[in-house]
């Protein structure tokens, strides 16, 4: 008996032969373009060009009233001829935490050269050296300095920057221009203290006096700062604090995002009461300066793994502004209200600055929303529960490869049912084969009434022909989540598994995981149905070497979940298999 298919139906029945393979081609393409970003983040960075005029800046860099908020907005007049200056002056203070170590220069009391202690810039492999000492391959030399988040450096130019401006009409105030005093040249937070403030202090010739005060406190990358003002000049004063982040972008960043938006974000953010989290470009600063009035929120500079940000008090009313100045120098910032201090009294401004790692848990809070400058890019919806799961198995068994084979073990045990189905779907496809080849020999030379009797045969043996391709449109998210999840999560970062697995960021330095990826791979391809095409036959059995090859400069975590996950797979279709088999 033949079967009708109407028009619909005759080419699912075409393109059903495909799909699978579309869709495994789709799944290398995605891989390759995540291996190129990875090799852009990771891979090495090329020279960037010296700024050889540091002073030739002549943008103003203070915040500027423009459209609204003209008429509340802080003058300009005082500081409009002062150009921004990247040479710090010669005196500075050096501070030194738990976590912390970092200089304030006395000109503005400008934060600059802050070192997170706790995370060097590489992590040296006993295991990897000893091996290669072994064999006789030469050691290569780690820099194990911890990494720099702030620099006053003309090529990698970051600061954070404060100060005060005084309204039109009333005496100057200290800006980030402004030479302080200080007590002493250096401060170190001692075993036991529970803070530690270290005091700067102005003082004018009509009686306006402003100290700076930065407060530490033990294991916290949050520096609070408070700027007191007092008034003896005999008159009502009337001003507004300022706080900034100052940046020249890494150019090897290509303005922070690959194509496709498949790179780790890099540049600026601000969260605001009403639209919440926006990333501000350093593009969009040079087309256009912000302008958001807002009660609360903050703004940040954000790039791999760490973080700094301004973040005023919540229940403030606050002004959000960039600005593009000359030597592709960035500014981000807020300043507050007008505040008047009266003759013979005194006020203070409070912001708190952090600057650390991206560790969520951490900086949920510390301020609202600030856990989202980890960027999980679209997929933010998924990352996010997955990061949850990564950390409640580590708090159970401290060490993150085994946090990402239970994660891995979670996925598959929730995509059971699913898994069950398609590899059932293909098992039967499997059994199928040899009467699906001897149907495409017998018509060979009509397609149709091909179609026509596979559908048959489809429906008389209950296979979907479409159920294979379940698995890899399921890990498919997974990947890209665990991609971005593995890229931005700083607890990932120099992070041991085993062995000579010491950093799960990073890839297999003897490449045994990518290896031992592609024979799984191979091994679970054996048990699926082979493309009744040829030519298909043979791109497919190349895949495991495409594969292998990506694999082998991904990050060992990523590759990590692939075998296990691989593994997992071959264990259930096996069984599945056999069973199909014992019907026959």
């Amino acid at each position: 008996m033949k079967v009708a298919l109407i028009p619909f139906q005759k080419n699912l029945v075409i393109r059903m032969d495909n799909i699978r393979f579309i869709l495994i081609v789709t799944f290398a393409m995605l891989v390759f373009m995540l291996q190129q970003a990875w090799q852009l983040d990771y891979g090495p960075k090329p020279e960037v060009a010296a700024i050889t005029d540091p002073l030739a800046n002549t943008k103003e860099d203070l915040p500027s009233a423009t459209g609204a908020s003209a008429q509340t907005a802080p003058a300009e007049q005082n500081t409009a001829a002062v150009p921004l200056s990247t040479t710090s002056s010669a005196n500075v203070i050096k501070i030194k935490t738990d976590v912390l170590a970092l200089q304030i220069d006395l000109k503005g009391g400008t934060i600059q050269n802050l070192d997170l202690l706790n995370y060097p810039v590489e992590k040296p492999n006993t295991v990897v050296d000893k091996l290669r000492t072994m064999v006789g391959l030469p050691v290569a030399e780690k820099n194990t300095n911890p990494v720099r988040l702030f620099d006053s450096s003309q090529e990698k130019l970051f600061v954070a920057q404060s100060g005060l401006i005084a309204d039109s009409g009333f005496a100057t105030a200290p800006t980030h221009h402004t030479v302080f005093k200080a007590e002493a040249t250096s401060y170190e937070l001692k075993p036991g203290q529970d803070s530690l403030t270290v005091p700067l202090t102005w003082t004018d010739n009509n009686g306006l006096t402003v100290t700076k005060l930065f407060t530490f406190k033990p294991g916290s990358y949050e520096i609070t700062l408070a700027q007191n003002v007092k008034n003896d000049s005999g008159k009502p004063w009337t001003g507004r604090q300022y706080s900034q982040l100052l940046r020249v972008p890494d150019t090897s960043s290509k303005g922070g995002m690959l194509t496709g938006g498949m790179r780790a974000y890099d540049g600026g953010v601000i969260y605001t009461e009403k639209e919440k989290y926006q990333k501000i470009a350093f593009d969009d600063m040079a087309d256009e300066n912000l302008d958001v009035a807002t009660k609360g929120g903050w703004t940040a500079m954000i790039q791999h793994y760490f973080a700094s940000a301004w973040i005023p008090p919540a229940d403030q009313d606050n002004h959000f502004y960039t600005k593009s100045l000359n030597d592709n120098q960035y500014v981000i910032g807020t300043y507050s209200p007008a505040v008047t201090v009266n003759a013979n009294t005194d006020a203070q401004f409070v912001a708190r600055l952090f600057a650390g790692p991206k560790i969520q848990p951490m900086m949920e809070n510390i301020a609202p929303g600030l856990e989202l400058t980890v960027d999980y890019s679209f997929l933010t919806f998924i990352g996010k529960p997955i990061y949850w799961l990564l950390n409640q198995i580590h708090d159970a068994v401290g060490n993150w490869g085994v946090a990402i084979i239970g994660v891995t073990l979670c996925i598959k045990l929730l995509f059971f049912p699913l898994s069950q189905s398609s590899y059932k779907s293909m098992a039967k496809m499997r059994k199928i084969q040899p009467r699906l080849k001897e149907l495409q020999e017998r018509f060979a030379d009509d397609r149709q009434r091909f179609n026509t009797e596979m559908m048959a045969l489809y429906k008389k043996e209950k296979v979907n022909p479409l159920g294979g391709c379940l698995p890899i449109l399921v890990q498919i998210p997974v990947f890209m989540c665990l991609y971005w999840v593995l890229s931005e999560t700083v607890e990932f970062r120099q992070a041991p598994f085993m062995l000579w697995i010491q950093d799960l960021s990073i890839q297999d330095p003897f490449y045994v995981l990518p290896v031992i990826m592609g024979i799984t791979m191979k091994i679970q391809q054996g048990l699926n149905p082979a493309p009744i095409d040829p030519i298909q036959a043979k791109v497919m059995k190349m895949f495991p070497i495409v594969f292998t090859i990506f694999f082998l400069f991904f990050p060992a975590g990523l590759v990590l979940y692939w075998v296990v996950n691989n593994t997992l797979s071959i264990i259930q279709q096996t069984v599945i298999t056999r069973q199909i088999a014992k019907t026959a």
